[in-house]
């Protein structure tokens, strides 16, 4: 009784200085209320983003101009590209609160000159190369800001990931009894603290081109504009596997669940997420084959490029081998999982094919196969990211089991506690 009392004297005193109202969203640190925050700002970039980029597939429906001039088109597609890039979702509630007035700060210039204010928003397409991004106008001061805040997003819930995970596991919780969800999160969260400082040092040298007199990338001034595409693509590249290491990691409890067999190779799959975020650094300079480097420099970029396809075909055998012969039960989230592993592995297949000098070097580099690829690779990741989170397969609260790596699959009851409770 005295405990109770005691217990119930503490909960009030809790509740009691727990914010309510508009108070509550701005200091949870609640991560299903930043969860649902961050559902509705992505929603509502998502549709910002994609009405735009339908306005450019309307615009090149024909041949000539239809709906717009090229300078408004040049703003549509550099905003869609921008504001689809950096919507990943790693974030604390101080970095998440940065997001709003990033993207305030990327499409305000858009609106204003819609109205007839200013020269409207960054045109020099979403790689922002120099020297185009020392002559555009306004709307790229307002991108170089917006750029700096949401790196700043990304690396606040990079640490805040890092951090919990190597100091807040469980008891005998070592590195290799946990979950592959948490290795890819783990490598994620690396790979930004890496590669956001650079980007930001990159736009930061184009503001001081712009304003300050100094001649980084201008080649009047003794600067040289292929230095921006090594910053660009030194964080361009490896953002490809922050948006997909976390699926990598998820796909294989889906697949485990779904198809009532413990995880294949689970040890090789960790290795492999090493390796592919180590190797992601390396190779940025195979979207510049065309950019005039040194034959050997392309040879090492083609070599190193083929080199991250080995542990990603390590994890596809691991997929495939997990499911193989298994009980399987195609429901959404596998239908999705599945779906992901063949449109990322047909996007993995013509990497290859990108990679190869003697086939691309000087016919079809910066052109529809590398978008198409592009588009392949990262929509199957957030597809597949989307689903498997509304249906709850990556964060349940209370249901979701984190077992050793012997038996490191998602157990059915865990997964849908109540379907599967007749089967245990």
């Amino acid at each position: 009784m005295a405990h109770d009392l005691a217990h119930d004297g503490h909960q009030g005193g809790h509740d009691a200085h727990h914010p309510y109202g508009w108070l509550r969203w701005i200091e949870t640190t609640n991560h299903k209320d930043i969860g649902i925050m961050y559902l509705i700002f992505a929603i509502t970039m998502l549709l910002i983003g994609g009405s735009m980029i339908l306005a450019v597939r309307a615009e090149l429906f024909q041949p000539g101009l239809q709906l717009m001039q090229p300078e408004f088109f040049n703003q549509l597609i550099t905003l869609h590209g921008l504001i689809m890039v950096f919507g990943f979702a790693m974030r604390n509630n101080w970095g998440f609160w940065i997001l709003p007035p990033a993207a305030v700060m990327l499409t305000l210039p858009f609106f204003l000159g819609m109205f007839g204010i200013g020269s409207g928003a960054v045109d020099t397409g979403w790689t922002m190369y120099a020297p185009l991004s020392i002559q555009s106008g306004w709307g790229m001061d307002f991108a170089i800001f917006a750029v700096h805040m949401l790196g700043v997003s990304s690396i606040l819930g990079a640490i805040n990931v890092i951090v919990t995970i190597l100091n807040m596991r469980a008891p005998g919780m070592t590195l290799m009894k946990m979950p592959l969800f948490a290795h890819g999160f783990l490598m994620t969260a690396i790979l930004l603290i890496v590669i956001m400082p650079v980007l930001a040092g990159g736009v930061t040298m184009v503001l001081m081109d712009r304003h300050f007199g100094t001649h980084f990338f201008s080649a009047s001034g003794g600067g040289d504009p292929v230095l921006w595409q090594h910053i660009f693509w030194f964080m361009g590249h490896p953002e490809v596997y922050v948006l997909l290491l976390p699926i990598t990691g998820a796909v294989p409890h889906v697949l485990s669940a779904f198809s009532r067999k413990p995880t294949y190779g689970y040890r090789a799959q960790v290795y492999s997420m090493w390796a592919i975020a180590g190797l992601s650094v390396i190779v940025w300079a195979h979207h510049m084959f065309t950019s005039g480097m040194s034959t050997g420099g392309q040879l090492y970029f083609m070599y190193s490029t083929m080199l991250i396809s080995l542990p990603l075909a390590v994890m596809f055998f691991c997929w495939i081998a997990t499911i193989w012969r298994g009980s399987l039960s195609f429901e959404t989230p596998m239908l999705f999982a599945v779906g992901f592993i063949i449109l990322f592995g047909w996007g993995g297949l013509t990497g290859l094919i990108l990679a190869d000098l003697e086939l691309i070097a000087f016919a079809r580099c910066d052109a529809g196969a590398v978008c198409t690829r592009v588009d392949q690779e990262i929509t199957s990741g957030l597809i597949a990211d989307s689903a498997m989170a509304a249906r709850g397969f990556i964060v349940r609260d209370h249901n979701v089991a984190v077992r050793s790596p012997a038996n490191s699959d998602l157990s059915l009851r865990a997964v849908e506690p109540g379907r599967y409770a007749s089967k245990a």
